[in-house]
């Protein structure tokens, strides 16, 4: 079959997340057999500030890294949609889309497109941000892929769209593994973005000041983090290391006993059930997990048993002190992590769910426009 991804970046993980599972996907299509290209929008901001901050050189590392994934940028008013469509069986639409090229799409679906048209969201702005959900044209969108059971339910609830299934993210399991090889040089590491706001408080009580309490020797890795978040990592006795290429992320992890999660607010708050897809990648490469508080209201682990949970500061450090000290707890948790990645969440699994979905909709004669009973993910 041949795939058609209209996403924010595949190229640039710069503040972009999705761009790790999107990668995931492509490779796996591929391996099966199957043509995909992604295209992204020239201008996109995450690409922008990337080449603004360390030049085209990340753009050559992602070409070395990633050579089976097919990519073209584009400019919204000179992209010839027909040409593109020619021959395509599934288009996949990210929610960073323009809302034009959203609307153009759907359009063409309506007007006899043969091939099938999902819309997928990624991020907690149907809860945030609703109005700007609410602009998307869906009605010729065949149906929505929500990465947690909550997205799904709101996209039905609202009316925003007739069918919807649950996607989660997932680890790329050929690239997020253990590298035992690595030498261990520290005891903690973080890797995530500051955000907007949604987890300062979090971020000073979670990790900042069990690395302070601790002395630990720590590493800190992600963008936009303002002066005086930079300034707090320095306080800590921690290093900052800026951006990190995603596809090195299995490296680094390597080199430390533990890593944690520090969820963002809206997370936790409106959207219970919904990790991030560095829960995912974590648990894949094998590195003890210990979490800021969060509900798993979708049962994806088990906690106690995949990772640990921590509802403040001070469990947090009493976790991290007692997992670093004890080391068959630390194997202990690693293998049984990554067994639930193995057994449940990679790229291969989401790509059968994709699949299945096809098949669902084709088997059902569905057509854009037309009623159909909302499906959950199998």
């Amino acid at each position: 079959m041949r795939f058609a991804f209209f996403y924010h970046s595949v190229v640039s993980d710069w503040n972009h997340g999705n761009a790790h599972f999107l990668r995931g996907v492509v490779r796996e299509l591929r391996r099966r057999g199957h043509e995909v290209c992604v295209y992204e929008p020239k201008d996109g901001w995450s690409r922008r500030n990337l080449l603004a901050e360390h030049g085209t050189a990340p753009l050559a590392a992602f070409r070395s890294a990633f050579p089976d994934i097919v990519w073209r940028d584009y400019r919204l008013d000179a992209l010839d949609l027909d040409a593109v469509l020619d021959g395509v069986d599934v288009v996949l639409v990210h929610e960073w889309s323009d809302p034009r090229l959203v609307a153009a799409l759907g359009a063409r679906r309506i007007l006899g497109g043969r091939f099938l048209l999902l819309f997928h969201d990624t991020h907690h702005r149907s809860v945030t941000a609703p109005e700007a959900m609410a602009a998307f044209d869906l009605d010729g969108y065949d149906g929505v892929l929500a990465f947690g059971e909550v997205i799904r339910e709101i996209y039905l609830r609202r009316g925003w769209s007739r069918r919807a299934w649950t996607w989660h993210e997932a680890a790329d399991a050929s690239l997020f593994r253990p590298l035992p090889q690595e030498r261990r040089r520290g005891d903690l590491v973080w890797i995530g973005n500051w955000g907007d706001g949604e987890r300062a408080a979090e971020l000073r009580a979670f990790l900042l000041s069990p690395i302070e309490r601790l002395r630990l020797r720590a590493e800190i890795y992600g963008v936009r983090y303002p002066a005086e978040g930079r300034a707090a990592i320095a306080k800590a006795g921690a290093h900052y290391g800026g951006w990190l290429a995603n596809h090195r992320v299995p490296e680094v992890f390597a080199r430390f006993g533990a890593t944690v999660h520090v969820p963002r607010r809206p997370y936790v708050e409106a959207l219970p059930g919904i990790p991030t897809i560095r829960v995912f990648e974590a648990l894949a490469c094998g590195i003890p997990l210990i979490c800021a508080q969060w509900h798993d209201a979708e049962g994806l682990f088990t906690p106690g048993r995949d990772y640990l949970l921590a509802k403040d500061g001070e469990e947090m450090t009493r976790a991290l002190e007692n997992l670093l000290n004890d080391t068959d707890q630390a194997v202990e948790l690693a293998r049984n992590g990554r067994a639930t990645i193995l057994r449940r969440h990679t790229c291969a699994h989401r790509v059968d769910e994709l699949l299945a979905i096809r098949a669902e909709l084709r088997g059902a004669g569905t057509a854009a426009g037309r009623d159909a009973r909302p499906a959950k993910e199998a």
